[in-house]
C-alpha cells in the first residue's frame, strides 16, 4: 500500500529525498534517463534538448541544445550540482529537525502522531501493578518469619533467664548484685537446657554447636593472676586475658547434678573475673506458613547468655542474644494444596521478570537511539554553524527516568530471582531479597511523577526539584561542615553526663531530632548537673545549635526552594528560557509547514515510512 498516494506533503518530502539520494537522475523502466525530482516533477534530459526544471532556492535550468558548447554545460553542471548539495543539506536537517521533535514527544503525542497503542507506556503501569502485587506477597510472608523470630527471643528470655519480668533495662536483659545470684542464674539456664523438651510449648529440639557437638558451652573471661585488697589500697593483677571453655553433654547434665557444680571450673573469682557466657543451639520449624499456604521455614537458633563483669561496679549485667538462621529443611513431606500454590506463586515471579526484562530492553534501545541521535545533533551543529553542543543541550538526550527504570528492572529481577529460590527453600536470604524488592518497589514508584510531569499543574514539583538540586546539594555541603563540629563537640563534652551523648551515631541523631524540634525539652532534663561547669556549657551548646540551625539554616534552606518555585511559576507564565536544541526545534525550513501547524506536521510524521538502510531513521523514545 502507498501511503503517499493520500499524503501532498508525503510526495513533496519523498520526492526531495529521492533527488537528495540519486542527484543524477534514474534509469526509468522505459531505458531513458530520469532527472532529479524535485516537488514532484521529472526532469528529464531527452536529447537534443535540455528541457528547464525549476530548482530551490530560484536556480533554474536553462533550454540549451546539446550542440553549444560545454562550457555553457560545464557552467549549467556546476549550478545543478550546488543546487543539489543545498537541497541535500536542507533535506538532511528537516529530518533531523522531525525526528528530534518526534523524540522529545510525550507518549500521548506519540499516539496522537502514530495513531498506535504506547506499548512501553503500558509495559511501565502494567510493571507497577505486578511488582506492587509482588511485594506485598512478599512482605506478609516476610512478616511471619519476622514475628516468629521475635516471639522466639521472648519465649527464650523466659525460659533461660531466672526471674526475668519480660522488659529489658536499657540494652540488656537485667542485672544481678550478689554472687549468689550470679550462680542460682547459671545453673538455671543450664538445668532449664536439660529440661527443654519437658518445659517448652515449642517446636524446637537440640541442635549441633560450631564443635558438632550437642550441648551447652561455658566460658569464661579472667585476668590471669591478681590480688586485690581494697581495705589497703593493694593492686596485684596480670592484665593479660584468659579464656577458659567447658562443654556440658546431654549425658553429663543427665548425672548428678552436684558433680559438675562442684567442679572447679564454676569457683569464680571475681575480683579477676570480667565474663561467663553461656552458648547453645537449638532447631524449630515455623509451622505458621502453613496457614497461609506456604511451606514452612526450618531455623537454628544461635543462643548466648552473657554475664557482664567487666566494670567490676558491684553491678553484673546479663545479656541474652539470640540469633536465628533459616535453613533449607531437609526432609518435607506435606499433602494439600500448598504445593500448588507455591507453583502459581513462581509462575507469577517469573511473569514478572519476563516484564522487567522486556522493560530493560525497551529503555536501553531508547538509551541507545538517543545517544546515535545527539551524535546526529552534534555533527549537524558542527558542520552547519562551526561549533560544538553546549554540555547542557547534549544532556538533554539522556533521560534519566530510563536510567532509573533500568536499575529498578535489574534490581526486580534479581530480586524476584531470589524470591523464587526463597520460595523453593533453595535460599534463606530474606534480608538481601527484601532490599532489592523494596528499593525497586520505590524506584517503580518514584518513576510515576515521570508520567504526571506530562500535565503543566503537575509539573512543578519535578521542574523545582531539578532547579534548586544543586544549590541545595552546595548549601547542604556548607551546613554539614558546622553540624560535624556540633556533632564532635557534643560527643566529647557531654557524652560522660547525658545517654543521648555517648557515641557519634547518637549524637548526630540526637541533633537532628532537634532541628525538627523533636524531644526538645528531654533533652535539657536529662543532663546531669554533677558539674555545674558542664552543666552551662550544655545550656549555651543547645541554645546556640537551635537558634542557628532552625532559625537560619533551616531557613535559607527552605527559602532556596521557595526561590526556584517562584523561578518556575514565572517562567510557566512567561516562557522557559531556550537553548539552542530548542531553538532549532522551533525551526521550520518550509513555509507551508509552519502555517499548517501540528496537526500537518503530525500526519506527516505518522504517514512516514522509510527503508531500514537509510541513515536518517526517526527515532522512538
Amino acid at each position: 500500500m502507498d501511503l503517499t498516494a493520500d499524503n501532498p506533503l508525503k510526495r513533496n518530502r519523498s520526492a526531495t529525498a529521492l533527488s537528495a539520494r540519486n542527484p543524477r537522475g534514474s534509469q526509468g523502466a522505459d531505458g531513458s534517463t530520469r532527472g532529479p525530482q524535485v516537488n514532484g516533477a521529472s526532469c528529464g534530459l531527452p536529447p537534443p534538448q535540455l528541457r528547464g526544471c525549476a530548482m530551490p532556492g530560484g536556480a533554474e535550468t536553462l533550454d540549451l541544445p546539446m550542440w553549444q558548447g560545454h562550457s555553457h554545460l560545464s557552467r549549467d553542471g556546476g549550478r545543478q550540482r550546488n543546487a543539489m548539495a543545498h537541497l541535500d543539506a536542507e533535506v538532511k536537517e528537516e529530518w533531523l529537525r522531525e525526528d528530534l521533535q518526534f523524540y522529545f514527544m510525550n507518549p500521548c503525542d506519540k499516539y496522537r502522531a502514530r495513531n498506535q497503542i504506547p506499548w512501553k507506556l503500558g509495559l511501565q503501569i502494567l510493571k507497577i501493578v505486578m511488582v506492587t502485587t509482588q511485594l506485598i506477597r512478599f512482605g506478609l510472608s516476610n512478616q511471619l518469619v519476622v514475628a516468629f523470630k521475635e516471639e522466639n527471643t521472648v519465649a527464650f528470655k523466659h525460659l533461660f533467664l531466672r526471674g526475668y519480668s519480660g522488659t529489658d533495662e536499657d540494652d540488656y536483659s537485667y542485672s544481678v548484685y550478689t554472687q549468689e545470684d550470679v550462680y542460682e542464674n547459671i545453673f538455671f539456664a543450664i538445668n532449664q537446657y536439660h529440661h527443654l523438651k519437658n518445659l517448652s510449648v515449642g517446636t524446637l529440639g537440640y541442635a549441633e554447636n560450631e564443635d558438632n557437638e550437642i550441648g551447652l558451652k561455658v566460658c569464661k573471661r579472667h585476668y590471669k593472676r591478681g590480688t586485690m585488697l581494697p581495705f589497703n589500697e593493694t593492686l596485684d593483677i596480670d592484665s593479660d586475658i584468659e579464656i577458659d571453655c567447658v562443654h556440658l553433654a546431654l549425658q553429663d547434665l543427665s548425672k548428678n547434678s552436684q558433680e559438675w557444680k562442684n567442679s572447679p571450673f564454676f569457683r569464680l573469682e571475681f575480683y579477676r573475673l570480667l565474663q561467663v557466657e553461656i552458648s547453645f543451639h537449638l532447631k524449630g520449624i515455623d509451622l505458621q506458613t502453613i496457614h497461609s499456604r506456604e511451606l514452612p521455614d526450618c531455623y537454628i537458633f544461635q543462643n548466648t547468655i552473657t554475664f557482664d563483669n567487666k566494670a567490676h561496679s558491684g553491678k553484673m549485667k546479663i545479656y541474652f542474644d539470640c540469633e536465628a538462621k533459616i535453613e533449607e529443611c531437609k526432609d518435607l513431606n506435606i499433602s494439600g494444596s500448598i504445593q500448588k500454590n507455591t507453583q502459581y506463586v513462581l509462575i507469577f515471579d517469573a511473569f514478572v521478570i519476563v516484564i522487567c526484562l522486556a522493560s530493560l530492553i525497551l529503555c536501553t534501545r531508547s538509551i541507545v537511539l538517543a545517544l546515535r541521535l545527539r551524535k546526529r545533533f552534534q555533527t549537524f551543529f558542527l558542520e552547519k554553524y562551526n561549533r560544538h553542543v553546549s554540555n547542557s543541550n547534549q544532556w538533554e538526550f539522556i533521560n534519566g527516568w530510563y536510567i532509573l527504570v533500568i536499575i529498578s528492572d535489574l534490581m526486580t529481577i534479581t530480586g524476584s530471582i531470589l524470591k523464587m529460590e526463597i520460595k523453593a527453600k533453595n535460599l534463606t536470604n530474606y534480608d538481601l531479597c527484601s532490599i532489592l524488592l523494596g528499593t525497586s518497589t520505590l524506584f517503580v514508584w518514584v518513576g510515576v511523577i515521570r508520567y504526571l510531569g506530562y500535565f503543566q499543574t503537575y509539573n512543578v514539583l519535578i521542574l523545582t526539584m531539578q532547579a534548586s538540586l544543586p544549590k541545595v546539594l552546595r548549601f547542604c555541603a556548607c551546613a554539614g561542615m558546622i553540624y560535624l563540629g556540633y556533632t564532635f563537640c557534643g560527643w566529647i563534652v557531654l557524652g560522660p553526663y547525658h545517654d543521648k551523648f555517648e557515641n557519634l551515631n547518637t549524637v548526630a541523631e540526637c541533633l537532628f531530632s532537634l532541628v525538627n524540634g523533636d524531644d526538645m525539652f528531654a533533652t535539657f532534663a536529662q543532663i546531669q548537673q554533677k558539674s555545674i561547669l558542664v552543666w552551662v556549657f550544655s545550656r549555651l551548646y543547645l541554645y546556640s545549635f537551635i537558634s542557628l540551625f532552625i532559625y537560619m539554616i533551616l531557613s535559607l534552606f527552605i527559602a532556596l526552594i521557595t526561590d526556584s518555585y517562584d523561578t518556575i511559576k514565572k517562567y510557566q507564565q512567561n516562557g522557559f528560557p531556550e537553548t539552542d536544541l530548542q531553538e532549532f526545534l522551533k525551526g521550520c525550513s518550509s513555509t507551508d509547514k509552519c502555517e499548517k501547524g501540528p496537526s500537518a506536521f503530525l500526519s506527516c510524521i505518522c504517514c512516514l515510512r522509510r527503508e531500514r538502510s537509510d541513515d536518517h531513521l526517526a527515532l522512538v523514545s
